[in-house]
Order: C-alpha cells, then sequence, then structure tokens
C-alpha cells in the first residue's frame, strides 16, 4: 500500500511482445501511437510527419498501407523513423508480405478478412521472417456479417468474439507475438468491450476510441474511455484517434497518461480557469506557456494561477509556481517556497528560463542514474 492508496493503479498482468524495439505489455511502460495521415507512397511528406510525431514523443507510429506504391515507399520510411512502424493491412494479403519485407515492425490485420487459409499461412510466414509483431484491429464499424446477424448490432460481445476469433486463426498457426484492439467510437460500447476482452486473454492490449470525433470532442471521448481503462488496470499501449494532426495525438495521449501518473514526459501544467480576480491573462498565458515548452521533456510541474486564493496552495505542490499580483507585479514559486517577485512584462521569458533551468538541474541529478520510464 502506498502513502498515497486512491492514487494506486494495479495494472493487469499481460505477457510481453516486441514491437520492433519497444516493448508492449508485461512490465513495459504504457506506449503511445498515433497514424499518420499523409500518402504512404509520398515518403517525404509521410517521413516529415512521422519527425514531428516523434518531436512529440511518440513511441509506435502507424501508416496505412493500400497499395503497392505505399509499401514500395515503406523501406524508406522505415530507415528514416527512430520509432517502430506498423503497417496498417486490410484485406490485400499481398500488402502485408511486401510490408513485412519492407521492414514494419509490426502488421495491423484482421487473420480473418485476409481470405484463404493458404493466405494467412503466407502472411504468419512473412511475420515470423521478419520478426514483425502482429496487432488485431476489430472495430465496431466492420463486424463480420455473421457476428451482426447472431447479435443483431455491434455489442461488446460481437467485439470479443471476433477478437477471440483472430486470435485463434493466429495461435493455431503457432503465432503468439499479437496484441489486441477491439474499438468503437461508442465510449460504454468500447469500455465494456476491453473489460470483458482483458479477462478473456492474457495478450497485451492496445487502446482507442475510434472516430473519436474532432480535437475538443475527441479529446474528452478518449479522455473518458481511454482514462477509465488505464484507471482500471488496462491497457498496454493507447492510440487517441483525433480528426486533428497526428502530432495532436500524441500530445493528447501523454496529457491522459500524466493525468493517472502512469508515465511522466514534460511539464505538467497546473492553472485555474481564471476569473475576474486574475492578475494577468491567465488563459493567454497558459497557451504561450504550453506552446514554448513543448520542447522540455524533462517531467516536471508548473502551477499559474491568476489570484493568491489558490494560487500559494497550488505551488507547494509544483516544481515551479506563478501566482498573480497587483500592479502588474507577480509572485514566483520555487520548489513549492516563495522566492521572488517578476514584472508582468517578464513573465513568460522569465518563467521559460526557470523551467529550462529546472529541467536542466533534474537531468544533472539523474546523470548516472537508472534511466527512468518516462
Amino acid at each position: 500500500m502506498s502513502v498515497r492508496p486512491w492514487r494506486d493503479i494495479v495494472r493487469r498482468p499481460s505477457r510481453q511482445i516486441m514491437v520492433g524495439n519497444v516493448a508492449v505489455g508485461g512490465d513495459a511502460p504504457v506506449t503511445v501511437q498515433t497514424m499518420t495521415n499523409t500518402p504512404t507512397s509520398d515518403a517525404k511528406a509521410t517521413i516529415d510527419q512521422i519527425r514531428r510525431c516523434e518531436e512529440a514523443g511518440v513511441d509506435i507510429i502507424r501508416v496505412s498501407c493500400p497499395d503497392v506504391e505505399s509499401t514500395a515507399a515503406l523501406k524508406q520510411i522505415v530507415r528514416a523513423a527512430q520509432v517502430p512502424i506498423v503497417a496498417d493491412i486490410h484485406f490485400h494479403y499481398k500488402r502485408a508480405l511486401e510490408a513485412a519485407d519492407a521492414g514494419a515492425a509490426c502488421l495491423r490485420i484482421n487473420p480473418g478478412n485476409i481470405g484463404s487459409e493458404d493466405r494467412v499461412r503466407e502472411v504468419i510466414a512473412a511475420a515470423k521472417a521478419n520478426g514483425c509483431a502482429i496487432r488485431i484491429g476489430v472495430n465496431a464499424g466492420s463486424l463480420e456479417k455473421d457476428l451482426l446477424e447472431k447479435y443483431g448490432e455491434p455489442c461488446p460481445e460481437a467485439l470479443v468474439e471476433s477478437a477471440l476469433d483472430h486470435i485463434k486463426i493466429l495461435q493455431d498457426h503457432d503465432f503468439h507475438e499479437y496484441k489486441v484492439a477491439v474499438k468503437a467510437s461508442d465510449v460504454f460500447l468500447a469500455v465494456a468491450a476491453y473489460q470483458q476482452l482483458a479477462e478473456a486473454v492474457d495478450c497485451p492490449l492496445h487502446l482507442g476510441i475510434t472516430e473519436a470525433g474532432g480535437f475538443v470532442g475527441g479529446t474528452v471521448k478518449s479522455a473518458i474511455g481511454i482514462g477509465s481503462l488505464l484507471w482500471f488496470g488496462i491497457g498496454d499501449t493507447i492510440r487517441v484517434s483525433l480528426s486533428a494532426e497526428p502530432e495532436e495525438e500524441v500530445r493528447v495521449g501523454y496529457e491522459i497518461l500524466k493525468s493517472l501518473g502512469i508515465r511522466n514526459r514534460g511539464v505538467r501544467v497546473v492553472s485555474c480557469p481564471s476569473c475576474a480576480r486574475q492578475g494577468f491573462d491567465v488563459i493567454r498565458t497558459v497557451q504561450t506557456l504550453e506552446e514554448r515548452l513543448q520542447h522540455i521533456r524533462t517531467p516536471m510541474s508548473l502551477s499559474v494561477l491568476g489570484c493568491v486564493v489558490n494560487g500559494p496552495g497550488e505551488a507547494r505542490e509544483t516544481d515551479i509556481g506563478i501566482t498573480g499580483g497587483g500592479n502588474g507585479k507577480h509572485m514566483v514559486y520555487l520548489s513549492g517556497v516563495t522566492d521572488h517577485h517578476v514584472q508582468d512584462a517578464d513573465m513568460i521569458d522569465h518563467i521559460v528560463r526557470l523551467v529550462e533551468a529546472k529541467a536542466a538541474e533534474i537531468e544533472a541529478a539523474n546523470t548516472g542514474l537508472p534511466a527512468a520510464a518516462e
């Protein structure tokens, strides 16, 4: 039992697989994924987008491979990427063979959709030969017809049965390096399906609320769905599906993990919603600070509060804090202790410098120590 037992999350035991050089499942950190939206055949555009996602901290990136032009470009993309690449395959088994040969670390397929037994055998053989993992991706929007007829509509039982059917195909061919997703755009459906699947299998689970929506709505739905499952201890890797740029998906994914204390990367900002008591423009200040501090990877905390009602209390719990004061003069806290004042005009640049200095101090203290998981 920890000092703060209400924060404890007991993670579901799962066996571990490797996606390239990234461990998924077991005691490995929960990883953050996204998916490119550039034409994969345009290697330069795809690599540029991957680079932005890498800067945001992504662990694994998926690219769609709908045609031979895409798998032809995949070899160059894999070489350029600093993180493992998952090839997204639908129906065309030859694309899976080409992607495996091109260096994909994982194939996203549903074995039951690949076709004949011979085709499935070929794909599994290619995965084994190239050291590829496989992700089974069940989606409520594309359930098999027989399951829809059996259950009448997408439901947790239908999603889980579909997943188990696909798992059996891999196991029958002695393939065990797989992870599974049972996604739905309905939060209740997705969460219930994952809960049922978590009890039925021991493989790693890939979490996501599919087709979640735009940046704001999709973030909320994903935070509720993915967040509640992680709180239950379910989930080994996540993808936040937004109608937004993929690097934004990565940032939201990390925010979900940071909120639950599962992984910490970069600056965790505690800020007030602002009111008439504010001594500075809290909203614009936080927006600017979040943009200017994106390059910080060191886990640390920053409180930004507009007045002295809650400001000192929140500052006591953060590495750096600022509380609004009168006449454009604001109080700065370091390690929870009142330290000095800063004028309004200098505040943002000053806070950025303090955060950068604190990050450097933390990194220097950690030098020579075993690296902690983000």
